[in-house]
């Protein structure tokens, strides 16, 4: 039995098609039909060299959505339910060791140093092959965390919550977030929105959006924003007025960034009260210095600094069931739906800013 994966052999390079021999299941594998694969911000940086944890050959795609075809041996979904043939489902992209001092100790998986992530850092070389989503199946292996997902479900509006959504919900686990909490988000792409829609969940009184998208912003005030900036049509001292004057001169309790530019924080960060947070949710790979008076802007204010990296299990399935409530609202994320040989197409309108959210649908006929 052959596979069909569209593999990044050299960076700024065209994907390749190639064909891959299934590999026998070792035990605790299971044999994946992708029906969705994400196209994300982050396979844009990765296809161009910028992050430093791709290896070459890869078959990119980290955020998938399948259907079981085989599993070797008995496997469970992460709330106990037998794994079957013909399911539908979601998976945590990451495996954390469970050995190792973050683990252990820390309990903090997504600081795993030995983390294995689908479609980022595990290449194509070398046994089961089929390790992202950029492709017609994928292996799935024995640590791998399983969402069971209910028939009649649009794969592709979960495609998202496995990253952009997952990352959204680690940063508000770790965030002094409560309901009457005013939060302002940079940034209104795909972290933008679940930031958005998260904080409108939790019963923020007021959110606040700065982007540069018209389209963007108003797809965010239909998960909760209450104001949206255009940081094109206001300067940052116009938008640094406006937020105080909605906050009555003292600033958001929280501000999400969620753009991972140079600069982006620099603005933000004044924009906080005092003994407020800023939580970094968007620096997935390296941007740059950003330049912090911080006797001004952190220790005479009291604030917390919070990073977030990536993401646990159980983040992921508080997107997922974020999704699945408001199922037509996050349907309007996805803007492109392309077939898994149009990968390059994919890729290169992502690039261009052109997409919000661009699928691939390789078990579909889309053309």
């Amino acid at each position: 039995m052959k596979n069909v994966a569209m593999v990044l052999t050299g960076f700024n390079a065209p994907l390749e098609r190639k064909e891959f021999e299934i590999p026998a299941l070792q035990q605790g594998q299971m044999l994946v039909k992708i029906e969705a694969a994400g196209v994300c911000g982050s396979d844009v940086h990765m296809w161009r060299g910028e992050d430093p944890r791709t290896p070459l050959p890869i078959i990119l795609g980290h955020e998938g959505v399948g259907r079981v075809v085989s599993i070797r041996g008995n496997r469970e979904y992460v709330d106990g339910r037998k794994i079957e043939t013909g399911d539908l489902i979601l998976w945590n992209r990451g495996m954390s060791c469970g050995k190792c001092y973050a683990c252990q100790v820390l309990h903090e998986p997504s600081l795993c140093k030995n983390r294995k992530v689908y479609g980022i850092n595990m290449d194509c070389v070398e046994q089961p092959y089929l390790s992202g989503c950029y492709s017609q199946y994928i292996i799935l292996r024995k640590h791998t965390d399983i969402f069971k997902v209910q028939e009649g479900v649009d794969p592709a509006i979960l495609v998202s919550a496995s990253c952009s959504g997952a990352t959204i919900a680690h940063a508000y686990d770790m965030a002094d977030l409560s309901i009457g909490s005013t939060v302002l988000i940079q940034g209104p792409g795909p972290l933008g929105v679940y930031a958005t829609a998260f904080a409108h969940e939790i019963g923020a009184s007021e959110i606040i959006v700065i982007g540069g998208s018209a389209d963007r912003l108003a797809l965010c005030r239909e998960f909760g924003a209450t104001t949206v900036l255009d940081r094109h049509g206001l300067t940052q001292e116009e938008r640094r007025q406006k937020v105080f004057e909605i906050t009555g001169g003292k600033g958001v309790d929280l501000v999400v960034e969620a753009t991972g530019a140079q600069g982006t924080v620099e603005e933000g960060i004044k924009l906080l009260r005092s003994g407020g947070m800023y939580l970094s949710t968007g620096y997935a790979q390296p941007a740059g210095i950003e330049k912090i008076d911080f006797f001004a802007d952190v220790v005479s204010k009291n604030i917390k600094i919070q990073g977030t990296w990536v993401s646990d299990t159980r983040h992921t399935y508080q997107a997922m069931n974020l999704v699945l409530k408001e199922q037509e609202k996050f349907s309007k994320l996805i803007s492109h739906r392309f077939p898994l040989e149009k990968a390059n197409e994919a890729i290169q309108i992502m690039a261009s800013k052109k997409a919000f959210k661009a699928v691939l649908m390789p078990a579909s006929d889309i053309k």
